[in-house]
């Protein structure tokens, strides 16, 4: 471990005390897991704290772990993910916190803290349904007005539920059931039988 991220990692942990669910190193950067009821006091800290500075939040996603690494997972489904940056220090460290409930995943906004989240947790709202309670204007961000379900969650299917077309005849656009069969497919590598030997180069 580089001695900038030893010093990230226990300036972490004197400002947050037991506030640190996990503290991760990974790939040259460091983890941090905090609880849902702490994660706003956390990031406002994080902001706050001389020590740590991150003045900066670059960016937010959800994160559906339902199925995560292609295995089944124990434990809680929905996360958001943020990744900050601190310009004075010139660190990075990224934060995850888990949605408590996953039938109605919800984490409290910090878009008081930082207003640069403001879409990537709109967009984190639309993809995955997880609601951000505090936010001023938690729409949809990406997908159609109408749309019905988030489309990264991994139990939603590839082609989706409904598609949209023009009607020559209602001269309008119009929503109908998917007519995209499911299907797979596999690619076929046919090479000859002497692909590869020396002799045919």
């Amino acid at each position: 471990m580089s001695a900038k991220l030893e010093a990230l990692s226990q300036n972490l942990q004197q400002c947050l005390g037991d506030r640190v669910k996990s503290l991760k190193l990974a790939f040259g950067e460091v983890t941090l897991e905090v609880a849902a009821a702490d994660y706003f006091s956390v990031m406002q800290s994080l902001r706050d704290e001389p020590d740590l500075a991150f003045e900066e939040l670059i960016d937010l996603c959800g994160v559906d772990y339902s199925a995560y690494g292609n295995e089944a997972r124990e434990g809680l489904r929905f996360a958001a993910v943020s990744h900050l940056l601190s310009i004075s220090k010139n660190w990075r460290l990224r934060v995850r916190c888990f949605a408590p409930d996953d039938d109605f995943p919800s984490l409290p906004s910090v878009t008081s803290i930082w207003n640069s989240v403001n879409w990537f947790e709109r967009e984190a709202f639309d993809l995955f349904g997880i609601v951000f309670p505090g936010h001023d204007d938690l729409r949809r961000i990406l997908t159609d007005y109408g749309f019905i379900g988030h489309p990264f969650r991994k139990d939603f299917p590839i082609s989706g539920y409904v598609e949209m077309r023009y009607d020559p005849e209602q001269q309008r656009v119009i929503y109908q059931p998917v007519t995209i069969e499911p299907r797979e497919i596999t690619p076929r590598i046919v090479r000859e039988a002497t692909y590869g030997n020396a002799e045919n180069a």
